[in-house]
């Protein structure tokens, strides 16, 4: 009897489209719930759409000069429309005007010399000896002391013979409200001792310890501030000793309002001129000095 041939089954090579198509369903389905749980933050949305929206339908740019009047190419509608933008920007130019601030109240302006009138009169002597110098505009005024009248070398706590001078000052400035500001001021001798490290500090205590004084001759402290320059802001050359000398000093500006700032710019203005009918010296400096 015959054997019965064996049929061979046919080997399927496709069976893994099976397995592949399975996984990429269950993938779907799983960006699918996350899809579903997440939440989309509309404004970074917003942001995105604007952002490639404006990229994609940017104006065309071009390598080519701005032409003023009428081109001989091109569109004529668009030549136009870009000669009255550019008549438009230079008639912008045009009404730029350099700024001006306002006008000084007349008032500030009285407020201002009475007091360098007082400061005059007070400390003419000082000012006679050139120790003390005045000077002052519309709505400042800055009272100069040499640091020698007022502190000994290396130190910050004002001598004894000082404090009559700053009951003069604090007996004028208390008749007023406006704001001071006391500023220290050192050569550049270099300083470095446990309480002052550098001139910066030397400088800062300085000026502090003329607050504290006039506070305590019962000027409102919440006018005043105290601020140290160091070495930096100096008047005058310090290869000299006449010139360092200068340059160590304690400066009360006193302003004309709140508003007002002092700043490089504003002491630029040439001062203006007391007229006294005393014999005594006019203690306003020049500008330059």
């Amino acid at each position: 009897m015959a054997r019965r041939k064996r049929v061979e089954e046919h080997v399927n090579h496709e069976r893994w489209l099976v397995s592949y198509a399975d996984f990429i369903t269950l993938l779907f389905a799983f960006f699918v719930v996350m899809y579903s749980i997440s939440s989309v933050n509309e404004g970074k949305y917003r942001v995105l759409s604007n952002t490639l929206e404006n990229v994609f339908s940017e104006a065309k740019r071009s390598k080519e000069p701005i032409q003023i009047g009428e081109l001989s190419r091109g569109n004529g509608d668009e030549t136009t429309r870009r000669s009255s933008d550019i008549e438009i920007n230079l008639l912008e130019l045009a009404r730029i005007e350099t700024y001006t601030p306002p006008p000084v109240d007349e008032e500030i302006i009285q407020t201002i010399e009475e007091i360098s009138q007082q400061l005059n009169d007070s400390l003419a002597e000082l000012i006679e000896n050139d120790d003390v110098s005045i000077k002052y505009g519309e709505d400042w005024l800055e009272l100069e002391i040499k640091s020698k009248v007022l502190f000994e070398s290396g130190e910050s706590r004002l001598e004894e013979s000082a404090e009559p001078i700053m009951a003069d000052i604090a007996t004028i400035l208390n008749a007023y409200s406006n704001p001071i500001q006391v500023e220290g001021f050192t050569d550049n001798d270099p300083i470095n001792t446990p309480k002052f490290p550098s001139n910066w500090e030397l400088s800062a205590a300085r000026a502090a310890s003329v607050v504290h004084l006039l506070d305590i001759y019962g000027v409102d402290s919440s006018r005043m501030s105290a601020v140290g320059y160091g070495e930096f802001k100096p008047i005058t050359d310090n290869s000299t000793k006449e010139g360092r000398q200068k340059n160590r000093r304690v400066v009360l500006v006193v302003l004309g309002s709140n508003n007002n700032l002092r700043t490089a710019e504003t002491f630029k203005s040439p001062p203006k001129k007391t007229t006294s009918s005393s014999p005594l010296p006019v203690a306003i400096t020049p500008e330059n000095q």
